[in-house]
């Protein structure tokens, strides 16, 4: 057969489709924009008649069917990799849970014969093109992977799914496929739009673009000091700059708009910005469609710490929820409560680290207000019980706050604390400082 007649020989129903899950079986549904929809709206239905199915995935950027039938917890679970608002929601509703794991391995956990398999994956791809390879879109990510150790493959054509460029494991040949279904092609999902950057954010911004030479290559984490530091650049002086990074969003188009990104500096990959999964507006999609400047590729390529620091001058900018006296940084729960996940944050700490000239750099404000509380320092004496430790101690660069930075590398206990608390908020220091006196990392003589 040639590529058409096999298409045609694999093209069933959403309904036909979704009678491939069975109960107990592991189901793999994508990756943040390249979740199933048509055929998971043919699933919620069949899955009432099921148990124990337990879905994979993550980044939701919208709700699944599955997740509103009547009682989802006695017939399903989701397992994230990597949290979203929506599957946090999940959490609280009893059928939610986390699956902790250090981003760049995630190919590899697929791959080692020694974890569950997926029974079926269930994937949106855009069109096949003329030599009969379904793109991955702007999700290439772990999915390879997934579809080579999947014991059914089934992908979901999205005629709106943009076409993304890419070094390898981009996209996925007929030949490997089980089951096509024709989506009903809706609109790519879209983040809402950055909000205006604080003036906490700008401070932080302005003291983090003051550490990045002309040439240096990016990565972005996902929020808004990042955002804001996306913005400070484009509205700086610096040129030549890279990207490589985990998540695409919006703040490298703006960027690349701006003049300031070329990759021309690169030493690897260069004239092209290389990116895991994207999500984003409309603006975004556009962007990467088709465009070969840009280069959708795994990450254990682009989050290999090992590859990161063979690119010089390289510049990782995360944001973190809190982080003790210690220098231990927590970026995914409130206490037991998970907000998100480690994901690339802790591959591109080290990584940056490594290379010539790099840069790692964590910020945060220095205090928070929960809702009808009193203002809170994010810098602890220790991290709240059950707090998530995303970035040992021995592995934080720099710290950033509205108060300023610090490189906390080869600085022992009690000069690490005390330049942690030189960039808490006034308010909290002299109370830090009492608590680093009792937990014996406080030197008399180092108070200013």
């Amino acid at each position: 057969m040639n590529i058409h007649e096999e298409y045609a020989s694999k093209l069933v129903s959403a309904e036909e489709a979704a009678a491939v899950v069975q109960s107990g079986d592991w189901v793999d549904y994508g990756w943040c924009v390249g979740t199933p929809y048509t055929v998971d709206r043919a699933l919620a239905k069949r899955l009432p008649s099921l148990t124990d199915v337990k879905f994979r995935g993550g980044v939701l950027m919208r709700r699944p069917a599955v997740f509103d039938i009547e009682n989802p917890a006695e017939h399903m679970c989701w397992n994230s990799w990597h949290m979203s608002g929506i599957e946090r929601k999940a959490i609280a509703e009893g059928f939610g849970y986390f699956s902790p794991m250090r981003y760049a391995e995630l190919p590899r956990f697929y791959r080692d014969p020694n974890m569950p398999k997926p029974d079926v994956a269930i994937i949106e791809v855009s069109p096949m093109d003329a030599h009969g390879y379904f793109n991955f879109g702007p999700s290439a990510s772990h999915l390879a992977a997934v579809c080579e150790s999947a014991k059914k493959v089934i992908v979901e054509v999205n005629k709106n799914q943009p076409y993304c460029q890419g070094g390898f494991e981009n996209a996925i040949h007929i030949s490997g496929v089980d089951m096509i279904v024709e989506g009903e092609n809706e609109p790519m999902p879209e983040t809402g739009a950055a909000g205006e950057p604080s003036d906490v954010d700008k401070a932080v911004a302005k003291l983090i673009v003051e550490e990045i030479p002309n040439g240096a290559c990016l990565q972005l984490g996902i929020g808004g000091m990042p955002n804001a530091v996306g913005s400070a650049i484009a509205d700086s002086d610096l040129k030549d700059l890279g990207v490589h990074t985990e998540m695409y969003v919006d703040g490298f188009v703006d960027l690349y708009n701006a003049g300031k990104i070329n990759c021309s500096k690169k030493n690897l990959d260069r004239g092209r910005e290389v990116f895991a999964f994207a999500a984003g507006t409309k603006k975004l999609y556009d962007h990467l469609n088709n465009n070969p400047g840009c280069m959708s590729a795994p990450v254990n390529y682009t989050n290999d710490p090992y590859v990161v620091a063979q690119i010089d001058n390289f510049i990782s900018i995360n944001n973190a929820v809190d982080i003790d006296l210690y220098g231990q940084i927590n970026a995914e729960s409130s206490g037991t409560r998970q907000i998100s996940g480690t994901g690339g944050q802790l591959d591109f700490v080290m990584g940056a680290y490594l290379s010539k000239g790099g840069k790692s750099f964590i910020c945060m404000s220095s205090t928070f207000q929960p809702k009808g509380k009193p203002m809170q320092s994010r810098i602890r004496p220790t991290l709240t019980p059950g707090s998530i430790v995303s970035d040992p101690r021995t592995a934080v660069h720099y710290l950033v706050t509205e108060y300023g930075k610090v490189n906390l590398k080869g600085l022992n206990t009690w000069q690490r604390a005390e330049a942690i608390i030189s960039v808490a908020h006034p308010d909290f220091r002299d109370q830090l400082i009492a608590e680093a006196e009792k937990m014996g990392i406080w030197r008399r003589s180092s108070k200013r």
